[in-house]
């Protein structure tokens, strides 16, 4: 027994001499461990501190110089005898300028501070605004974290979890008033980008607010008193659809062309031309942007010195004369107001026919159903209208070319025109009692269908027999129209307006070929009165094919603000020229002035021929329907004076009643009446003014 205890305690004290002597071992392993790293340490802060100490200290203390960019007044927009169309309107405003690195709390104070001196409008707060104002003040922020799960807490988005349980329960967190005018302002500044400005208030800024902010610009730093411009119309709205909008600081650049903007050095809050003219010449208009110094350190803005002023945009001069353009939208609104049937609305368009510019262009839509009037005066270039006669010109200049008639064997039977059961006639021939002899010239006064019908025929190679099938090759619709493109029917005028429309093709197979017949009188494809000006512009001024335009010169501001120096002028683009002889041109223009001048009963123009100086003219009459009912569309295309063209007036009237059939003369007399009144004196008429 005894050697058995003695076993054991000598068991047990070899274990524990065995325990003691590996602890001390590895405590002193782990004191080693310890000791060298913090000799690491010590060495680092020795090779921070003690060798590199100045040099980093001097680091930190630096300042930082950017360049900050501000925006400048857009050009303004004249018209062609030197008035204001669009303005520049300069208001008081507060603005903010971003620093580096500005947190969140630092804008929450700054807003709150800048929302007891000024009123802003909160119609653009949303719930996220309100949220992202809420959270940013850490003590209300708690009370939002209580309802947290701890996961959502210890989440990276954690910030996004508050906003989405404030927008959720907002009503548990209700603002007062003045939080949510400090909200707004908190949103603004939270979106401006380091370095950038924004208006906090652009417009409506009142005298006291500017004293206040003034007083307490060292409490809010970025805040400033500037100054900011919006788009002013002196003189009036009716040309605004032509000259565009420009987007506000508020909805910045246009979604669809963000990054072609931000590439070329715009910013998203900046303000650019989304429409017509304002959109066409931005890059004129913009002007260039300020430049400013920045010395920065850390967070702070230490000091801005301004580099470069910036140059405001380069002014726009339009063709356009703005009294005229006034007297012509006046006139096209009350010729459409005492429109009867269901007509849609009244469009007009004055044009040089040696140049190709826009001297005024109208419009005004109506609603059949409710009868109100909009203007619109892009409906010259967007609205195809089946225009009828108007396009004989072009169609008998066609068939010159083609061969079919020449300057002296032109005269062609007017009779009623059988063809596959179906019967289509000339508007005074309809049972055949008017057949008559026609030349090419009588054929345009008295406005003969027929005429036209065969001059196709006879370019179809097609030998008509009445009553028979018509078996023409569909070939038919592309020549025909080949030829009205040259004179710039059913093609792009060219202007200088974005959204202008081709115009409407009907179909073209041989299931419509009875349609190309209808093509030759104008009653198939849709026009624009746009390119109705161009096509009478084209024979007016001999033959050139001239593209449209309303600008007239890109110029410099005066020292008193006004036009300054041309720094590029637009001078007329021929597209094409028609080929003709002078006896084929002579031919058309005689039948063009026989419309209003000639002595046959069936003339369709005579209404016109108290007009002075004397004017060479094309009506047209479309039968139409719209809805349902039987309608009727007038236009007009003319020129004047008949010797020496300066001046051209397209129009077009749609779906009117078949009891207004003078309606396009009666407007046409007052347009020329008020052009030579307003624009050009007849005094000044000069025959040298154009080649015939």
């Amino acid at each position: 027994m005894k050697n058995f205890f003695n076993r054991i305690t000598r068991k047990q004290s070899h274990r524990t001499g065995s325990t003691s002597s590996q602890i001390p071992f590895r405590m002193n392993f782990l004191f080693v461990i310890v000791a060298l790293l913090f000799m690491a340490l010590i060495a680092q802060l020795a090779y921070l501190q003690i060798l590199h100490g100045s040099e980093l200290k001097a680091e930190v203390n630096s300042t930082d110089n950017t360049v900050e960019t501000n925006n400048v007044q857009r050009g303004e927009i004249f018209d062609s005898t030197g008035r204001v169309l669009v303005g520049n309107k300069s208001h008081q405003a507060i603005s903010y300028t971003k620093g580096v690195d500005v947190l969140s709390g630092d804008l929450y104070k700054i807003a709150n501070r800048l929302s007891s001196y000024i009123t802003v409008s909160k119609s653009t707060l949303t719930y996220r605004n309100e949220a992202d104002y809420y959270i940013a003040d850490s003590t209300r922020l708690a009370k939002i974290e209580k309802h947290l799960t701890t996961a959502q807490k210890n989440s990276s988005s954690e910030s996004d979890y508050a906003v989405t349980y404030y927008m959720n329960h907002s009503n548990e967190f209700k603002l007062t008033s003045q939080q949510k005018n400090a909200a707004v302002i908190y949103a603004k500044m939270s979106g401006a980008y380091s370095l950038s400005t924004t208006y906090i208030k652009e417009t409506g800024v009142t005298n006291k607010e500017i004293a206040e902010v003034g007083e307490h610009l060292s409490s809010m730093p970025g805040v400033k008193v500037a100054t900011s411009w919006t788009r002013d119309y002196p003189e009036g709205t009716s040309l605004e659809s032509i000259i565009g909008t420009v987007s506000s600081e508020k909805t910045g650049l246009p979604s669809d062309k963000v990054n072609e903007f931000l590439a070329e050095g715009y910013s998203r809050n900046d303000s650019v031309g989304q429409s017509y003219l304002e959109e066409q010449y931005e890059s004129a208009l913009k002007g260039t942007k300020s430049q400013t110094n920045v010395e920065v350190s850390g967070t702070k803005i230490m000091k801005e010195v301004k580099k470069y002023g910036g140059n405001k945009g380069d002014n726009l001069q339009l063709t356009i004369n703005a009294s005229f353009q006034k007297k012509l939208q006046a006139l096209v609104k009350s010729a459409e107001s005492s429109a009867g049937g269901y007509s849609t609305g009244t469009y007009a368009v004055v044009m040089n026919p040696n140049t190709g510019a826009v001297i005024g262009m109208a419009g005004e839509d109506r609603n059949p159903s409710t009868s109100k009037l909009s203007a619109n005066a892009l409906g010259n270039i967007t609205s195809a209208i089946t225009m009828g006669s108007v396009v004989k010109g072009a169609m008998v200049s066609g068939a010159l070319m083609d061969g079919v008639i020449t300057p002296t064997n032109n005269t062609l039977e007017e009779k009623p025109i059988k063809v596959g059961g179906v019967t289509k006639t000339s508007w005074f021939n309809k049972k055949g009692a008017a057949d008559m002899a026609l030349t090419a010239p009588l054929a345009l006064e008295v406005s003969s269908n027929s005429y036209m019908m065969q001059l196709a025929m006879k370019e179809a190679n097609f030998n008509y027999v009445s009553g028979e099938a018509l078996t023409m090759s569909t070939s038919i619709f592309a020549k025909l129209r080949g030829y009205f493109y040259q004179f710039g029917l059913g093609v792009k005028t060219g202007i200088d307006l974005p959204g202008e429309t081709t115009g409407i093709e009907g179909a073209s197979t041989k299931a419509h070929i009875g349609n190309a017949l209808d093509e030759a009188y104008g009653n198939y494809d849709g026009y624009t009165v746009m390119q109705l000006a161009q096509y009478i512009s084209t024979i007016a001024n001999g033959g050139r094919r001239i593209q449209t335009h309303l600008l007239q010169s890109i110029r410099g501001t005066s020292k008193t603000g006004g036009l300054g120096r041309i720094k590029a002028e637009v001078t007329p683009n021929v597209l094409n020229t028609i080929n003709m002889t002078s006896a084929e041109k002579a031919l058309v223009k005689e039948g063009l002035y026989d419309v209003v001048h000639g002595t046959n009963t069936y003339k369709t123009g005579g209404d016109l021929d108290t007009i002075k100086p004397a004017i060479s003219a094309k009506t047209g009459t479309a039968q139409t329907y719209y809805k349902g009912h039987e309608t009727e569309t007038l236009s007009l295309a003319s020129y004047a004076p008949t010797s020496h063209p300066q001046v051209v007036v397209a129009l077009a009237m749609p779906n009117l009643s078949t009891s207004d059939e003078s309606n396009n003369m009666t407007l046409a007399k007052k347009i020329y009446a008020a052009y030579w009144s307003t624009v050009q004196s007849k005094s000044t008429v000069s025959s040298s003014s154009s080649s015939n």
